[in-house]
């Protein structure tokens, strides 16, 4: 199910102009549609949109301003799914070096990095986010070469990358604490091997399983975060599409049209709740403990 939802979002421009005949930021407010030998508007006079037609054009309905629905949920998906994707992967490589420095270095550097975490960590990810995202939105972000406008979808990547880092800091840190004076560390310091080489040849093959569990549920939890935050007007901006906007944009006309609210939300419910299976399918493959453990329920 999961694989179909991406393969959908995929294809997006071969629904859109194959199927559809309409870009996602086309409107169609002065179009008609025939149904039943009449001629139906996309948009009636009164504002409301047309609802579902089950066929190529509009299959989901149009919104107020007489876009395809079915275009923009899967250009939508499109965008949530990459956002929480690429910041899934900033948030791995980004908590897998402060994890491997606090965990192996100790001391000092160890105190200061386990500081930051635990204040990051004191905070609800939603208010972090918002927070985050909303000193970005206002002015970007212009560091010398690096120069980002507020309305880049690269804001909420870094916000939600930066919102997760204590979800995998902690746990890194505190399996390298273990592993640090394992014999094979022991040995790689007898030999004069560097603290790098340590880091990266000896601990990070233990702390990749811990990684891979941890990654789709990291990504599920960056899509939830993604979906929350353009839902506020602070994520995703305008033309630009995700499900989080869509359900913005539907949320209020609930009560007539309630498709264009509800087929957003429920992609993004059912696809956490794929990656939340996902990992918990990832952990019992690598866990032997878990597998025991499932092994003795089913007996």
């Amino acid at each position: 199910m999961l694989l179909a939802v991406v393969a959908a979002s995929l294809a997006a421009p071969l629904w859109s102009h194959l199927v559809a005949h309409s870009a996602p930021d086309e409107t169609h407010v002065t179009e008609t549609l025939e149904e039943d030998g009449h001629a139906v508007p996309v948009v009636r006079r009164d504002g409301q949109p047309i609802g579902p037609t089950w066929r190529g054009r509009f299959f989901l309905g149009a919104d107020a301003q007489g876009r395809d629905v079915m275009v923009r949920v899967l250009y939508g998906g499109r965008n949530s799914l990459l956002i929480g994707l690429t910041a899934a992967l900033a948030t791995i490589v980004l908590g897998l070096a402060l994890g491997l420095l606090a965990g192996y270095s100790g001391g000092a550097l160890d105190a200061a990095i386990s500081g930051v975490v635990n204040v990051m960590w004191a905070f609800p990810g939603i208010l972090l986010g918002v927070a985050l995202a909303a000193a970005l939105r206002v002015g970007g972000i212009d560091a010398g070469p690096v120069q980002i406008s507020g309305s880049s979808v690269v804001i909420p990547v870094l916000v939600i990358a930066i919102g997760a880092v204590p979800y995998v800091v902690r746990p890194v840190r505190a399996l390298v604490l273990s592993l640090r004076e394992q014999e094979f560390v022991l040995a790689a310091r007898a030999v004069g091997m560097r603290p790098a080489p340590i880091m990266f040849r000896e601990l990070l093959p233990n702390v990749a399983p811990t990684l891979i569990v941890l990654f789709p549920l990291i990504v599920g939890n960056a899509i939830q975060l993604e979906a929350a935050l353009s839902f506020l007007g602070i994520g995703v901006q305008a033309p630009d599409a995700s499900w989080g906007t869509l359900v913005d944009d539907g949320v209020h006309r609930i009560e007539t049209a309630p498709a264009l609210a509800l087929v957003p939300g429920a992609l993004i419910a059912l696809t956490v709740l794929m990656l939340n299976l996902l990992g918990d399918g990832v952990r019992r493959a690598v866990d032997p403990y878990a597998r025991r453990q499932a092994y003795v329920k089913q007996t």
